[in-house]
């Protein structure tokens, strides 16, 4: 199951990425994961939210330069080599990771970690053919 993840490139100032958090909160949109990389003159902050073309249509009309990703959230066990395994799966189906990042899954004794894959269709087929338990967006958004 693919989620869709808003990218926005931002410059690394002070107080540039509170701006960007405001703006999202003053229109009622909640970041359920986040992540920033980051270099000497911009960053990326890459986030998971439920309406994710409102999102993008808001940061654009206030100047940002955003795009939409496809990423795969995926139940890794919050457990020593809980990651690794996961890894191994990918790894041995020669699956190339763009990137990665973390988050915790409130209420489960699961971490989740969300997957920006190269071919994000051969790797949902791996993951899912391997039972590597895939996170729907339905249930990221549970409770809201």
């Amino acid at each position: 199951m693919k989620i869709t993840q808003v990218s926005v490139f931002i410059e690394n100032t002070k107080g540039r990425l509170f701006n960007l958090c405001e703006l999202l909160g003053r229109n009622n949109i909640d970041i359920k994961a986040l992540t920033l990389a980051e270099s000497p003159d911009f960053g990326i902050v890459r986030f998971i939210v439920e309406d994710s073309d409102k999102t993008l249509d808001i940061v654009r009309k206030n100047g940002y330069i955003a795009s939409i990703a496809h990423i795969v959230a995926v139940e890794v066990s919050d457990t020593p080599g809980g990651l690794a395994a996961v890894l191994k799966v990918l790894s041995d189906n020669d699956i190339d990771i763009k990137y990665m990042y973390g988050f915790v899954e409130k209420a489960s004794d699961k971490a989740l970690m969300v997957f920006k894959f190269a071919d994000i269709d051969k790797a949902i087929g791996i993951l899912q053919n391997n039972k590597v338990p895939i996170v729907s967006k339905e249930t990221i958004f549970k409770g809201n």
